[in-house]
């Protein structure tokens, strides 16, 4: 076994000390480092399905599957989504991890910073049947400008406004915001008897990290300089989390009960009747597993601004989201690894994988199924295709979701107790996140 190296080390401890609080890593006997069997693989999935036992009712078959064909087995863990990067961090500390793991793929460049994970250069590439199978954005997402992916895409997805089509008709609503203008004015409307238009996650600060990144975009702003110095506290990013937050402060249009919602939450919500409107990435399977049906909920892009001046990605409206598949560099099924990335990458399982959960193949070939030709895809498809954008793709970028999700996650907990949220208090929290990165 190959351990991390002293500097990928210290990296990894960096990151840890800016998480929320580490759950410990993989176990002696559960992953890499563990002298695993060749016949043997460990996997680290991401939930992404509306529970973790839908997760593994999905994977289970297809597991299976590889093994039949191959004859090594995958022992599956789903990790929740509040603890996957904790987890992923304590092992590439530890050298105790799994084998192959999903990560979001926002993740890919801190990740990458580690080197705890295998790079896919040309022969590795080579071993899953080459670089050019995969669409040009999703690798864009796996790492690094001018360095090796750490990884390959697996799903891709985009954010997309969902509508409850029957509240929208009993509140006299004839389409979709495509303007923050009109989300308010829309809003208000819906707004009424116990319900809300809007759902919104606001303890989730990989959630609340998405949504100002879009929006600060729109004002013409970028959470990190061109040479990757953060700069949190800019006049566009902080208008941009502002923005975010006063759609529960000001405009009342987001339940002020949402400013503790978790994962999925939101989606419960609307789901239930309760919220109109969700900005969500790819949720039509976990609408389909809370009781809707087709055609209960509509698709639109998601609002861009109305007018004003213009600005460096106005027309920005979602980031480049997506899950990545890895392997850690120290595995010692390496072949094995391989081999399970180009099953789970392969023309057959992209479609099964991606139509199951919503989301749209990041494999060329398999997006010419049918499948992913609806109309909640075809949104997210055209989304990705020409107003998406990555994430920064920079070492500090798991801390960068932290600490300014954590100042919005606050700045949300002000607005449900009716403290004012105001443009000086939201450029305080910004500027102790960034204060935070620089130590």
């Amino acid at each position: 076994m190959r351990r991390t190296r002293a500097a990928a080390a210290a990296v990894t401890a960096s990151l840890l000390a800016a998480a929320v609080t580490a759950c410990g890593g993989g176990t002696a006997d559960s992953g890499a480092g563990s002298n695993a069997a060749p016949k043997e693989l460990t996997y680290w999935a991401s939930n992404q399905g509306p529970d973790l036992a839908a997760d593994q009712a999905v994977l289970g078959p297809e597991l299976k599957k590889f093994e039949e064909r191959t004859g090594i087995k995958v022992k599956l863990e789903v990790v929740p989504w509040s603890d996957l990067l904790n987890r992923i961090l304590a092992a590439t500390a530890s050298g105790q991890g799994p084998d192959v793991l999903n990560i979001g793929n926002t993740w890919s460049s801190s990740l990458q910073a580690t080197g705890a994970l295998l790079p896919w250069n040309a022969e590795n590439f080579a071993a899953i049947g080459g670089k050019d199978r995969f669409v040009e954005s999703a690798i864009g997402s796996a790492g690094a400008a001018g360095q090796d992916p750490a990884a390959v895409p697996l799903y891709s997805m985009a954010y997309a406004l969902y509508y409850n089509k029957k509240m929208f008709q009993e509140a006299g609503v004839a389409k979709p915001p495509a303007t923050w203008d009109e989300m308010v004015t829309t809003g208000r409307l819906l707004s009424k008897d116990g319900k809300w238009a809007l759902g919104a996650e606001g303890g989730n600060l990989s959630n609340n990290i998405h949504q100002v990144f879009v929006l600060a975009k729109q004002h013409g702003a970028d959470f990190f300089d061109a040479a990757g110095r953060p700069t949190f506290d800019s006049p566009g990013a902080v208008d941009a989390v502002k923005q975010y937050v006063d759609l529960m402060a000001k405009d009342e249009i987001i339940a002020p009960g949402n400013a503790e919602y978790a994962q999925n939450q939101s989606l419960q919500d609307f789901a239930n009747g309760k919220t109109a409107m969700v900005l969500w990435q790819s949720a039509a399977s976990t609408f389909k597993s809370h009781g809707m049906k087709e055609g209960d909920w509509g698709v639109a892009p998601v609002p861009v601004p109305a007018g004003g001046a213009p600005g460096a990605g106005r027309g920005t409206n979602s980031m480049v989201a997506g899950i990545n598949l890895a392997v850690f560099k120290n595995t010692d099924n390496i072949a094995g690894s391989l081999k399970f990335v180009q099953f789970m990458t392969s023309d057959e399982e992209q479609r099964i994988l991606n139509k199951t959960y919503g989301s749209v193949p990041p494999v060329k070939a398999a997006q010419s199924d049918a499948a992913f030709a609806t109309e909640d895809l075809t949104v997210l498809r055209t989304t990705l295709g020409t107003s998406a954008a990555p994430l920064p793709q920079v070492p500090q970028e798991s801390q960068f979701e932290t600490a300014v999700g954590t100042a919005v996650k606050e700045l949300f907990a002000d607005a449900a107790a009716g403290r004012p949220v105001t443009t000086e208090s939201v450029k305080a929290k910004l500027g102790k996140a960034q204060q935070q990165m620089a130590s």
